[in-house]
């Protein structure tokens, strides 16, 4: 294999297999067709790989963030090269058959990336993430190819304002529900709308893309800081710069993703997001990513430890008072480091600058007078933002989010519905009421598919002011957003004969999180007796494709076929 110079440094690349040798002159003359030289050739040659649409906020100013990506490149002696993926909006998906869409996309971004890179045999890849599950995949590809690589996030929104307060679309959502109500009238509801979305970013509480951003620190992926920016800031730019530099470094140094996703930075990220009360939906992209890493010993369970033995210290929404933008300002994910350091709660690890873990964080400064994150011995909660419970109800385990209030139990009467749109229906009309436990069924990975989130669902019922006094429970998943007692990704899904397909209304549920129980009053087995399961929604087609290859929420709902024998 032939060698090559990046900044002074000798290295074997992976990019030889395409330009190195007589038989390759083919392929040479090809890219000097597209502006690349003799020197060219001999230094790494980089992917940059965008999600960039402007189909809303999340990830339109991804195209402009990939230009000093590319100098930062050029700077440190590699070759940027281009290539582009797909994005779903969860947030304007929401509520509707679209939002299948939303986690297939996971899948399809991450072999995308792989097709790529792999493809044409290159020495390293940035990938530029912003909407929720453009995050996840980018750590899952990484994990998957173990090709030198950075993850680079577009940012969060800035804050929209209405009426002196400072609104993320998490309001609007919970607007809606507040109108049906009768508590705001239409006029107010537009002006909310209006307002909630004021440019470029991601959404900017500590939703799913913000705890994904968080998590990809934490894992070492991204560099310390670099996420926290939001996205329309002056500091963008530089940042994007010096993680282009970044990722030519970690080719030079041959730097994998592997030696920064183990299990113990996993552990780390997962600390992190309970200390923040972060979307339950790291849990499922937190499994993939260990999933595609072939860390079997990371699972569900680690989860409810963490937990239970880690307090919120971050004020943020949606359960708190805070935004991304507020966190950036105090300090940022280091400012969450220090305090994680400081009550030896987190352990050491490599990450893609060459420093460790807790190097980058000392770096890190907290803004005098910050009240966005608090200190161990004075938490906003006294334990983390989910558990992980097993039961009659969910043999393989559920995902119960506790983020916006401190109830640990609840007991109620079954409300069951076939999907969201006829449970929807049904709470704009003002039909949910105190103490029931909604079920919405049919909405797992497989029998959605695609494992819907139910914000729609579950901001209606803030706006009603029935957060905190009926309990909600699906095979599908919540919004980041979303907050009450809410319990998702229970597994076995309907779809697989699962518990939650012989419920049926009336029936008492018993949820104790301190227990990790949730049961029901109902011989479930006998109502089982000659179940067949329904014909897919879909027989053709992605949607069919992403149905007849996914495994268990679980274990993380990926479609890599080695995790397909459960």
């Amino acid at each position: 294999m032939a060698t090559a110079v990046a900044k002074g440094k000798t290295m074997s690349k992976r990019s030889d297999a395409i330009v190195t040798g007589r038989d390759r002159s083919a392929a040479r003359a090809m890219l000097r067709a597209s502006g690349m030289t003799d020197e060219s050739f001999e230094g790494p040659i980089i992917a940059v790989f965008n999600t960039w649409t402007n189909m809303g906020p999340c990830n339109m100013n991804l195209d402009k963030l990939a230009v000093p990506v590319r100098a930062g490149i050029r700077a440190a002696g590699g070759t940027p090269v281009d290539f582009n993926s797909i994005a779903v909006s969860d947030g304007i998906t929401m509520g509707s058959d679209g939002m299948r869409a939303s986690l297939m996309s996971r899948e399809v971004i991450c072999d995308s990336i792989e097709l790529a890179v792999r493809g044409h045999s290159l020495d390293g890849v940035i990938i530029l993430v912003g909407c929720d599950k453009t995050i996840p995949a980018a750590g899952m590809a990484l994990a998957r190819m173990n090709v030198p690589g950075v993850v680079l996030y577009g940012g969060s929104i800035m804050p929209g304002h209405h009426n002196g307060k400072d609104l993320s679309v998490q309001d609007v959502f919970e607007a809606v529900g507040a109108c049906a109500a009768g508590i705001i009238d239409e006029d107010e509801l537009k002006d909310i709308e209006k307002a909630a979305c004021p440019g470029a970013g991601a959404c900017g509480g500590q939703f799913t893309a913000n705890s994904m951003a968080m998590a990809m620190t934490f894992l070492g992926l991204s560099p310390m800081g670099t996420n926290d920016i939001p996205a329309v800031h002056e500091d963008k730019n530089r940042s994007a710069y010096d993680a282009g530099v970044c990722v030519v470094d970690c080719v030079t140094h041959n730097r994998e993703p592997r030696q920064m996703i183990t299990q113990q930075s996993l552990m780390n990220a997962a600390i992190a997001l309970s200390a923040t009360a972060a979307s339950t939906n790291a849990i499922l992209h937190l499994l993939a990513i260990a999933s595609e890493a072939g860390i079997t010993e990371f699972n569900i369970d680690a989860f409810d430890h963490v937990s239970r033995t880690t307090p919120v210290i971050g004020d943020l929404k949606p359960g708190g008072k805070y935004m991304a933008y507020d966190l950036y300002s105090a300090g940022g994910s280091g400012l969450i480091g220090q305090k994680l350091v400081a009550d030896g709660r987190i352990v050491d690890q490599p990450t893609v600058t060459g420093r460790s873990l807790f190097e980058e964080i000392a770096d890190s400064h907290e803004t005098d007078g910050q009240d966005v994150v608090r200190e161990f011995n004075d938490p906003v909660k006294s334990r983390g933002g989910y558990g992980i419970l097993y039961g009659d109800l969910a043999p393989e385990g559920c995902v119960v989010k506790l983020a916006g209030h401190g109830a640990l139990n609840f007991e109620g009467r079954a409300r069951v519905f076939e999907s969201e749109e006829a449970c929807f229906e049904v709470v704009q009309n003002n039909g949910i009421h105190k103490g029931d436990v909604v079920i919405i069924r049919n909405e797992g990975p497989r029998g959605g598919p695609g494992m819907r989130e139910m914000l729609g669902v579950t901001a209606a019922l803030v706006g009603q002011d029935l957060a905190d006094h009926v309990a909600l429970i699906t095979d599908g998943r919540f919004s980041g957003a979303s907050y009450g007692f809410v319990i998702g990704h229970v597994a076995p899904e309907a779809a697989h004969g699962g518990p939650i397909a012989f419920v049926q209304d009336g029936d008492l549920i018993t949820i104790d999180v301190e227990a990790q129980t949730i049961n029901v009053d109902a011989d479930l087995k006998v109502r089982a007796e000659g179940w067949t399961p329904s014909l897919p929604r879909d027989t053709v087609g992605a949607y069919a494709k992403f149905a007849a290859l996914v495994g268990s929420a679980s274990k993380g709902a990926v479609t890599s076929f080695p995790f397909q024998q459960d």
